[in-house]
């Protein structure tokens, strides 16, 4: 009988025992967590924030689900792998033996390193206790700062006024998320945030947080400028948890490298989710994703491999359905248009490292102020698209960039001065529906020759 120990309780680890277990109906599965909560949504944790939802409904399991893992949960900190012995030892020194070990710790809040950092009143949205405790703090607090320039920030900022604080965003660039968005999508989350009463700071740095009795008061900038506030939030980004598994002698790099199978090079350990950095074949290289569906899928994949079967994990195109400042907004495989450092991070949670690549790209604009449309065009696909407001072309795009589907007959179109973009791509995929409900799909594989295009 195998003994499967599984480090992590998120989805990436529940994914895995979901796959074991429909191999393997008598091998034992041990999960080693120490977050309280066990598994739940960690993307859930900004609609807590705003109160859309109530803390319940982000618990996707429920007993029956548990019952079909018959898995073991060992509330506890795992200190060391020991792979020569094939145990994991615990904070409290208890050893656990594996047979096939899943490292699934995720990837952990970038702290911030200024002065008063410790403060009470310095908070992160990280988990669940994060999010309580945010919410707790903000009852009471008149004003906050908000520091960073990418998903979670936002989440913070728009979570934090709707509960009636007053909203200072601090962002490093000259404008927000500048490694993903172009200036008119940066444009339009900035015009809305200001709607919404929330402060822009721009090229704007955190030097200092003041304290008084113990507690945030302010912050000072690199500029010597001070900004009052009861609350300091930051969202710079996150760091794959892998010092475990560097102790142990696992291969590192931004994260735990992994081959397609999710092996790490020691064997019978393997790795998926965020702390994962795991081998692309398409590429040819290894990327991090901090993506719930990806996580999933990795864990899947992994379990199924540590249950003796073999399959390789297939990148697929980088997908996240996401809200930035009330607004609906997808984003779809490589929008990156490489206008110099990333606002505050290098990857943050519910983000992908592959956004950020840089395609040989030229802009075009027109059309109205809040729904907007951008794609990345090639020879003979389109590699990305950003889509904002109404999304009722995001999943057809997400299949035309998946499955590298061959748009010339409409390319030109696309590329002329002032094309009505969404509708040339309505009738398109309405035709490309049809062609593919009578057996004859159109695709190509072109990657070269990158044009973009925009629509608001």
């Amino acid at each position: 009988m195998t003994n499967y120990v599984i480090l992590g309780t998120g989805v990436a680890g529940i994914g895995a025992a979901e796959a074991i277990r429909s191999i393997d109906k008598k091998g034992t599965i041990t999960f080693i967590g120490d977050d309280p909560h066990g598994y739940y949504s960690r993307p859930g944790l900004a609609y807590l924030l705003t109160g859309e939802v109530e803390q319940s409904q982000l618990f996707p399991f429920r007993p029956d689900d548990y019952k079909n893992l018959d898995a073991h949960f060992w509330r506890g900190t795992a200190s060391a792998i020991l792979p020569q012995l094939q145990m994991v030892q615990l904070s409290d020194g208890t050893r656990v033996p594996y047979d096939r070990l899943l490292i699934a710790v995720g990837a952990s809040a970038t702290r911030l390193k200024v002065p008063g950092a410790n403060l009470e009143g310095v908070v992160k949205l990280d988990t669940m206790e994060d999010t309580q405790h945010i919410i707790a703090l903000a009852k009471r607090a008149r004003s906050a700062v908000v520091v960073g320039g990418g998903i979670t920030a936002l989440e913070l900022a728009e979570g934090l006024a709707v509960r009636r604080v007053k909203v200072h965003l601090l962002i490093r660039n000259n404008r927000y998320w500048s490694n993903v968005l172009d200036e008119t999508e940066s444009g339009i989350i900035q015009h809305r945030l200001k709607e919404d009463k929330i402060n822009l700071h721009f090229e704007s740095e955190l030097d200092s947080i003041l304290e008084k009795r113990g507690k945030v008061a302010g912050i000072r900038l690199k500029d010597g400028k001070q900004i009052a506030c009861d609350i300091l939030a930051y969202g710079i980004g996150i760091q794959p948890r892998m010092k475990i598994a560097q102790e142990a002698g696992i291969t590192c790099d931004r994260g735990i490298l992994a081959d397609e199978h999710l092996r790490t090079n020691i064997p019978n350990i393997y790795t998926a989710g965020d702390v994962a950095q795991v081998f692309d074949p398409i590429s040819g290289r290894a990327v991090i994703d901090s993506l719930w569906s990806p996580a999933r899928d990795q864990g899947r994949v992994a379990g199924t491999n540590m249950a003796g079967r073999s399959m390789a994990y297939r990148k697929p195109v980088s997908f996240n359905v996401t809200r930035l400042a009330g607004l609906t907004t997808t984003i779809i495989g490589n929008v990156g248009i490489g206008t110099g450092r990333d606002d505050d991070m290098t990857i943050a949670r519910g983000d992908s490292e592959t956004w950020r690549d840089l395609p040989d790209a030229i802009i075009a604009q027109g059309g109205f102020d809040v729904n907007h449309l951008r794609l990345m065009v090639a020879d003979r696909t389109i590699v990305g698209a950003i889509v904002m407001g109404d999304q009722k072309l995001s999943s057809p795009l997400q299949t035309m960039v998946r499955d590298r589907i061959d748009i010339t007959p409409i390319r030109d179109q696309l590329l002329a001065p002032n094309a009505r973009i969404a509708e040339i791509l309505v009738n398109f995929w309405t035709q490309v529906h049809s062609n593919r409900n009578n057996g004859s799909p159109s695709a190509a594989t072109a990657t070269s020759g990158l044009r973009e295009l925009s629509v608001r």
